[in-house]
């Protein structure tokens, strides 16, 4: 079982930043990837972005490409998501998984983009 923890996020005025971070914890040995996900109310949760630290990429949604970073430690199995240009559909709860979201869910954290 891996156990999953959210933090960071908030509120933010469009155009503004916020960042948000992710441990995970359990079993965790040799965990290659690791990525972001979102869901906004009456929406389905989708992908935000992932990194894949064997081949050191880097991958996201078109809807946030230039706007936001990921970026962790595979040694601490801790990922951040730099979240700039913010815009109010980007207010969602953000959830952190494996890139296939394969572990149980974390409780998220909540970020709101205010117009």
């Amino acid at each position: 079982q891996v156990q999953l923890v959210e933090s960071g996020g908030g509120s933010a005025q469009a155009g503004g930043s916020l960042r948000v971070s992710c441990a995970a914890s359990g079993r965790t040995f040799n965990i290659n990837t690791m990525g972001w996900f979102r869901q906004a109310p009456g929406k389905e949760r989708e992908f935000v972005a992932a990194i894949v630290w064997s081949d050191n990429r880097s991958y996201y949604a078109d809807s946030v490409k230039d706007r936001f970073t990921i970026s962790g430690d595979n040694t601490k199995n801790t990922i951040s998501l730099q979240m700039n240009n913010l815009k109010p559909e980007d207010t969602a709860v953000y959830y952190c998984n494996h890139r296939n979201a394969r572990w149980s869910w974390g409780q998220g954290t909540q970020v709101t983009v205010s117009s």
